[in-house]
């Protein structure tokens, strides 16, 4: 698959995840940065969206520290500011 048409795969799958608040959160990351990325990139991207919901909703509040190995990306999101306020 060409990397535009995984770019296009992701974003939509960030904004599909099942919880309105990771929706809008992880989607508007992904529209945001998502075509800037490298393959390395959203492979790690990737890998982060297969962490369940729950655990992810926590690692954004700043509930709990993320056991995920902490790469670029995993930064970029913690330190993303929703463009509509808190998530």
């Amino acid at each position: 698959m060409d990397i535009e048409t995984r770019r296009k795969k992701l974003r939509f799958r960030a904004a599909h995840r099942g919880l309105k608040e990771l929706d809008l959160f992880i989607g508007s990351f992904a529209e945001a940065s998502v075509a800037d990325m490298d393959e390395g990139q959203l492979d790690e991207f990737e890998a982060i969206l297969d962490v369940p919901d729950n655990i992810m909703l926590d690692w954004i509040m700043g509930r709990q520290t993320p056991e995920y190995p902490a790469g670029g990306v995993l930064e970029a999101i913690l330190k993303f500011e929703y463009p509509g306020g808190a998530a």
